[in-house]
């Protein structure tokens, strides 16, 4: 039966299916991984923003990456937390095309932001002579615009088409936050429009995005390979591993759970949600983490903060 009045429309939110009774022993985890992921990213934009000869490339994408990860992270915080804390399920329909717009609109900018990143390490190994003229302050910046109006851009459309849209009494989503095809499905209408352009949206970014890494990467290793050299061969590789992290931590639970959603009909409903949970969840913590290990700037940074011996950061690249 269809509902086409929207007044009081809303949806139930799923937790960890089988385990509701000690969702309030696991809100305790997820509180700790939201505080590392705030605390982690926010920290790495005090460090950038802070230390001048952290004022490259390399570190302003870095510090675009740390903003797409607290967004992402807090799109997700308030549903997640009122589940597992409060035991409240019910999220009205405007909050919840509200979220699914911030969630995937972060999730589209943080792909953007791997690739430029990519394409950072490609110019920093294939071309170091010219890395200072190609990558301005300016072009920086505008590159930085142009991810933000794509994100936002390719979005606005998704929760206007889904108002529109009349729901069924059963309106039971199968995650912990409201997602486009999640919320698609419950509409009692047609729905191949908004499949369509949901499937275009994917396919423009993300898909595009991952296309454009892997051939950055093969370009490199190219390069990497022409190299005479087995030291400069291996220095030039470990300046990649940071962002071959990021990368593999954002698409890969992605992927897996793309491939649960169209072959694993017959996979448990726990899967699904603990894929999604590595997908939004888990970049946002692990990132600064491994930034952290690998870069030596903002190790030594974070070591000085936590001493407070008086010692500065020393200027040495680490690229």
């Amino acid at each position: 039966m269809a509902d086409s009045n929207h007044t009081g429309t809303s949806f139930f939110l799923t937790g960890l299916p089988g385990l509701e009774a000690v969702h309030t022993w696991l809100s305790i985890p997820l509180c700790a991984l939201y505080v590392a992921a705030l605390a982690g990213n926010s920290l790495i934009l005090w460090v950038v923003r802070s230390e001048p000869s952290l004022h490259q490339p390399m570190y302003y994408f870095l510090s675009m990456l740390a903003v797409t990860d607290l967004g992402l992270s807090a799109s997700t915080l308030p549903t997640m937390l009122s589940i597992y804390m409060l035991g409240v399920r019910e999220v009205a329909l405007d909050v919840c095309l509200a979220q699914l717009f911030f969630i995937h609109t972060f999730s589209i900018m943080e792909s953007s932001v791997l690739l430029a990143m990519a394409f950072d390490r490609f110019v920093a190994i294939s071309k170091p002579l010219h890395y200072g003229t190609i990558l301005t302050s300016p072009r920086i910046a505008r590159l930085g615009l142009a991810i933000v109006i794509r994100s936002i851009g390719l979005h606005i459309p998704a929760p206007i088409m889904l108002k529109q849209l009349p729901y069924c009494r059963t309106r039971l989503l199968s995650h912990s936050y409201c997602l486009h095809p999640d919320v698609m499905k419950l509409a009692c209408a047609d729905t191949h429009i908004n499949s369509a352009y949901g499937l275009f949206v994917v396919l423009s970014t993300l898909g595009v995005d991952s296309v454009l890494i892997v051939l950055s990467y093969g370009l490199i290793l190219q390069t990497v390979l022409s190299i005479a050299s087995k030291a400069e061969r291996l220095k030039a590789l470990n300046t990649c591993v940071s962002h071959i992290c990021a990368v593999l931590l954002f698409y890969t639970p992605m992927i897996g759970l793309s491939m649960i959603h169209r072959f694993g009909r017959r996979a448990s409903p726990s899967s699904h949600v603990l894929l999604s949970y590595l997908h939004f969840l888990t970049p946002p913590v692990i990132n600064p983490v491994v930034y952290t290990i690998k870069t030596k700037q903002i190790r030594l940074r974070m070591l000085h903060l936590f001493r407070s011996d008086g010692t500065g950061i020393r200027d040495t690249q680490d690229r």
